[in-house]
Parts: structure tokens; C-alpha cells; sequence
């Protein structure tokens, strides 16, 4: 464990643009048959226990926003557009957490 300021950075590298050329046929830059691009690593780990932890947190904080606007509603005070907004809000986030939770584009697998 650690933070972001406490390893090593790496130098940042900048690819000068290529020239344009007046031909319709780009020069091919890679050799046929040669990956156009390493392996990209993923942003977020997409490890079951992951999407289990951050989808169930964001489900959990979209019902608490939910809730908490609906309140004053319960109290008798009609809701206003701010009421609304945050109620909206809070079931945006609870889908979310839905989202990261069902994986739709089946790119996370199980493994353990």
C-alpha cells in the first residue's frame, strides 16, 4: 500500500505530430502482422470482490441521498425543484451501483 506520492514517477514522454503528406494512403507505421498497441491496463481493478464492494457502497449512498430528501417530504412540507433534484440524484447513483454490480459488458470475470 501506498500513495501516489510516495512512488517513483514516470518521465513523460512527448511524440512529436507527424508530418502531413499530400498523399490519400497514410505510411504504414508497423510492421504487418505486429500488435498496433500494448496491452492496456485496465483504470479500475474489475476483481469480483471490487465490483461487489464499490457497487453495493454506491447503492448504499445513492439510498441514503434518497432517503434524506424524501425526509421533509414525510414531515408535510411540499417538495421543491432542489427536493427533486437530490432525489433523482440518489437513485442515479443507487443505478450506478446497479451498473458496476450486474456488469453488462461482461469484461469482469471471477476468478477465485
Amino acid at each position: 500500500m501506498g500513495s501516489f506520492v510516495s512512488q517513483p514517477l514516470d518521465p513523460v514522454k512527448f511524440v512529436a505530430p507527424p508530418e502531413a503528406t499530400s498523399t490519400a494512403k497514410p505510411a504504414q507505421v508497423t510492421a504487418p502482422g505486429a500488435p498496433a498497441s500494448p496491452a492496456q491496463v485496465p483504470l479500475f481493478n474489475n476483481c469480483w470482490s471490487c465490483r461487489v464492494l464499490s457497487g453495493s457502497g454506491l447503492i448504499g449512498a445513492g439510498g441514503y441521498v434518497y432517503w434524506m430528501a424524501r425526509k421533509p417530504m414525510k414531515l408535510g412540507y411540499p417538495p421543491g425543484p432542489g427536493t427533486i433534484a437530490q432525489m433523482i440524484f440518489g437513485i442515479s447513483i443507487a443505478c450506478w451501483g446497479v451498473v458496476i454490480l450486474s456488469d453488462p459488458k461482461g469484461k469482469a470475470f471471477r476468478t477465485g
